[in-house]
């Protein structure tokens, strides 16, 4: 984390409610924007990316003017970029603005074909390009066709006037031989164009997902019982323009501040719920120009349009809470700042659904190990978190991930995208119960001494139920109970009903938040082949987890097995006939 640096706001000896009032009027003085409606002056090209610390109110304000990067709230310091005109008006305010030279000399750099280290984008060989994300999922489409579709949802704003641009294209994942209906997770990603690894954290999650399909239990089950939906890239128009290594933040529309590299509008201000509230601007040349009218651009209007297929609308009003029985996760990736936000974003008030949201955002936060908060970065009116949770009642998120736009490779491949992988995984298992399951235990370490059983025959089975991993950054903790029960069975519906296997509590008692529990279970009945087993576990406040899984491979009866191969492994078989 970066340290604290001299206040954005210079403070005196009174009250809060005055020293709001003043931070007010220093802004509209220092900016000479907003208050009087007056543009900035310099070339917004220019300029260089400094530290200040604001709090997040301050921040609201400071977010009109110029272009906010990524947000801290734990040390209150704002990455911002600021035009040679802006930094005088803030030194003049009283505040020092304090240079970041590594994310100035990384945002001047250019990059062209020549800085290209094999495939991605150039300069970043860890990502891929448009052209290569799609051909990338598409490819993976038609090589799982039973796993996979890729769709064309809609069109990039250049496409609809002719200008080139971009088919909007989705990968949807699901056994398409286990029928459904199956609850949905959507992932987008890119809406903002500069933050490069978001697109790339989709695009690996998709795979992740494809290539672990009878390989990987947790990888399997998903795409059994779940739809995982993904748009690696929501901006396609403007990340490509990004990928010349220019700060490109919005779409391409050109009717807006036109021939310009501020021409477009921010996606993420551009929806339907809040849109027109706080942190948007009218100002077209602003960073934040949410629009001429609410989901005027076609990347808007083609999410919200595959929202309305694919979520069930579980939610009355604003005021109206979903149902704890609700179904569906929302996900939207951006970059920067280490932090999991829910709704509401575009206003400071608890959601109807706060406490449910919170959980599994700590539940994500102990993942990644972001910061989990509500109203940490002020509003943001015109989110698409705010449509999935308000039009639909579905569990929504934003993930700003890592520490930059443009984040090194080095830094993605070892923290961003194993950390986040882990809570992208998790937010597809808890789809069915977005609001309940997160306070449930997890069930984890599933062993089978042997994993191989001849049709008919028991497997012994060890687990660990714990209840307490939750994030616990600076913005509260979560309520953890003693874990009660823990039953296992090959039929997850069934499981869940409170079927299955009884496992017992290896220290004889369940009255911990965490336990080992052991128990025998019974393959009868079962074909021969590739069997999933499910663990689920139960806490003291009634709430049942998400399942565990581990593979078992069931044989025929006349199957030999060898208890002692000079590898040192047990429970292979052999075809030979007794």
């Amino acid at each position: 984390m970066l340290g604290v640096h001299p206040p954005l706001f210079k403070r005196s000896a009174i009250g809060p409610s005055t020293g709001r009032t003043l931070a007010k009027q220093i802004l509209c003085v220092m900016l000479l924007v907003g208050c009087f409606n007056l543009p900035l002056a310099a070339d917004p090209g220019a300029g260089a990316v400094y530290r200040l610390t604001a709090s997040t109110s301050e921040l609201d304000e400071l977010r009109d003017q110029v272009d906010v990067w990524a947000y801290y709230p734990l040390t209150s310091e704002a990455i911002v970029f600021l035009t040679p005109d802006q930094k005088r008006q803030l030194e003049r305010s009283g505040s020092i603005p304090v240079l970041d030279a590594e994310r100035t000399a990384e945002h001047l750099t250019p990059r062209t074909a020549a800085d290209r280290l094999g495939s991605g984008i150039p300069g970043f060989s860890c990502y891929r390009t448009v052209e290569e994300t799609y051909a990338d999922l598409s490819a993976a489409a038609t090589a799982h066709p039973d796993l996979a579709s890729w769709l064309d949802i809609g069109d990039s704003w250049q496409k609809t006037v002719g200008q080139g641009g971009y088919d909007h294209q989705i990968l949807v994942l699901t056994n398409k031989n286990l029928t459904g209906p199956k609850p949905v997770f959507l992932l987008i990603a890119a809406m903002h164009a500069r933050e490069y690894s978001t697109a790339e954290l989709a695009a690996r999650y998709a795979l992740h997902l494809l290539n672990g399909y009878g390989t990987d239990p947790e990888a399997t089950w998903i795409l059994d019982h779940r739809e995982v939906h993904i748009v690696a890239q929501q901006n396609p128009d403007g990340r490509k323009q990004a990928e010349t290594g220019i700060s490109w933040r919005k779409n391409t529309n050109n009717d807006f501040c036109s021939n310009s590299n501020n021409r477009g509008i921010d996606l993420n201000r551009n929806s339907t719920f809040f849109w027109g509230g706080g942190a948007s601007s009218g100002s077209e040349c602003s960073e934040i120009y949410r629009g001429p009218s609410a989901a005027s651009e076609p990347e808007t209007q083609t999410i919200e349009d595959y929202m309305a297929q694919v979520f069930l609308d579980q939610k009355g009003d604003m005021n109206d809470p979903a149902p704890d029985t609700a179904q569906g996760v929302f996900i939207s990736v951006h970059s920067f700042g280490e932090l999991v936000l829910f709704p509401w974003e575009g206003t400071n008030n608890d959601s109807p659904n706060h406490a449910g949201l919170q959980t599994l955002g700590r539940k994500f936060g102990f993942f990644n190990d972001y910061s989990v908060c509500q109203d940490c970065l002020g509003t943001a009116s015109g989110t698409t978190v705010d449509v999935a949770y308000g039009e639909y009642g579905v569990a929504a998120y934003t993930f700003e991930i890592g520490n930059s736009f443009f984040e090194g490779c080095t830094n993605f491949e070892s923290t961003i995208y194993p950390d986040n992988l882990e809570a992208l995984v998790y937010a597809a298992k808890v789809a069915d119960r977005p609001y309940q399951k997160p306070s449930g235990p997890e069930a984890l370490n599933l062993q089978l001494p042997v994993a191989i059983a001849r049709a008919g025959q028991a497997v012994t089975l060890q687990a660990t139920l714990d209840d307490t991993r939750f994030d616990s950054n600076g913005f509260g903790n979560e309520a953890v109970q003693n874990i009660v029960s823990a039953r296992a069975g090959f039929d997850l519906a069934a499981l869940e009903s409170g079927g299955g296997t009884a496992l017992s509590a290896v220290d004889g008692a369940f009255d911990e938040t965490q336990e080992d529990v052991t128990g025998s279970i019974d393959t009868s009945g079962l074909s021969e082949g590739r069997h999933v087993l499910f663990v689920v576990g139960t806490d003291a406040s009634g709430q049942q987890g998400p399942p565990g899984a581990i593979f078992v491979d069931v044989v025929p009866a006349s199957d030999l097995f060898s208890d002692d191969f000079e590898d040192g492994t047990t429970g292979a078989w052999s075809s030979v006939e007794p």
